[in-house]
C-alpha cells in the first residue's frame, strides 16, 4: 500500500515520570513531524489494543516500562499479532522487547557483552568482582536492579534473574539507529549522572562495535538505542540492546540533528508501510 496520509496510531504515556528525563517533549516534537506526513492520533498503552483497528500502523514509543502494565501489553501484543496489525517496532526484535535473555545469548555467542548467567552453577563463569548486579530478567529502567557480594548469590531464586559482574566503567555511551542507519551518539561523562547527557563523536571501531548488536537483532524497520560502557581495559561492552521503546534524548542534540532523527524515522515509517 502507499505510506502516503497512512493513519498511525503512536502510543506514548505523556504523563510518565522518569527520572531526570521528559518523555513527553520527546514525543511532542515528534509527533508534529510526523503529521506533516501522516494522519495521527496518540493514545496511552493502555488503551492501544482497543483503539489499534481503523489505522495503518501503532507506533509505539515512550510508553514506559510494561512491567507496569503487563497483561495489558500482552494483550496489545496477541492482539495485534492475530490481527497482522503492522507495529513499529516490529514485534519480532531480540533485544529488550523479548526480556533479557539477549544478554545470555549473546554471552555464549562471544558477543562484547557485559558476562552474563543465570544458574547458580554458571556463578563461577562470571569474572571476579567486587560486587555483582542483580536484575530481573524482565526488567526495566533499573527496576528490581541490586548489588550483592559474590557470597550473596549462592541463595538467589535463579530462573527469572540475571547476574553480572559490577564493571567499573569510565563512561556509559548510546548509539542510536533509525532501521540499520547510525543517527547519533550521547554518552554520560560522570558515571553517577547517566542521563546528565554529552554529544560524542564514535570512531569507526566504535560504530563496527554498535552495528553488530544492530546487524543481530536483523530489524529492517525500525529505532534501537545500542548502550556501552566503556570498560577499564578500553573496549566496549554492551549493557542494553534497546528495541521496544527507547528513550532518544533528543534535547541533547543539536536542532539540526533532531530534525534529521524525526525525518529519518518518516522515511523508515514510509518504507515500512509499503513493504508491510
Amino acid at each position: 500500500m502507499a505510506a502516503d496520509r497512512a493513519r498511525l496510531l503512536y502510543v506514548t504515556d505523556l504523563a510518565y515520570p522518569a527520572r531526570g528525563r521528559r518523555y513527553c517533549d520527546e514525543d511532542i516534537h515528534l509527533t508534529a513531524r510526523l503529521r506533516e506526513d501522516f494522519d495521527l492520533a496518540l493514545c496511552h498503552p493502555l488503551d492501544a489494543a482497543a483503539l489499534m483497528e481503523g489505522f495503518d500502523a501503532v507506533v509505539v514509543r515512550n510508553s514506559g516500562p510494561v512491567l507496569g502494565y503487563q497483561e495489558a501489553y500482552d494483550a496489545f501484543r496477541e492482539r495485534a499479532t492475530a490481527r497482522g496489525t503492522r507495529v513499529y517496532n516490529p514485534l519480532h526484535g531480540r533485544g529488550d522487547m523479548a526480556g533479557k535473555q539477549y544478554l545470555l545469548d549473546l554471552t555464549a555467542a562471544g558477543y562484547p557483552v557485559i558476562p552474563t548467567v543465570d544458574r547458580a552453577e554458571d556463578l563461577h563463569l562470571l569474572p571476579e568482582a567486587a560486587r555483582y548486579a542483580v536484575k530481573p530478567k524482565a526488567g526495566a529502567d533499573s527496576i528490581g536492579l541490586r548489588f550483592l557480594a559474590y557470597e550473596e548469590l549462592a541463595g538467589l531464586p535463579y530462573g527469572e534473574l540475571l547476574v553480572q559482574p559490577r564493571v567499573d566503567f569510565r563512561y556509559e555511551v548510546s548509539f542510536y539507529f533509525v532501521d540499520d542507519r547510525f543517527q547519533y551518539a550521547l554518552y554520560a561523562p560522570d558515571p553517577e549522572r547517566r542521563w546528565v547527557l554529552e554529544p560524542y563523536e564514535p570512531t569507526a571501531e566504535d560504530l563496527a562495535f554498535a552495528r553488530r548488536f544492530v546487524d543481530w537483532n536483523t530489524l529492517d524497520h525500525g529505532i534501537q538505542r545500542v548502550d556501552a560502557c566503556r570498560a577499564p581495559g578500553g573496549e566496549l561492552l554492551l549493557v542494553e540492546l534497546e528495541d521496544l521503546n527507547p528513550y532518544l534524548s533528543l534535547d541533547r542534540v543539536p536542532e539540526q540533528v533532531r530534525d534529521g532523527f524525526a525525518d529519518a524515522m518518516v522515511d523508515s515509517l514510509r518504507a515500512f508501510l509499503a513493504a508491510s
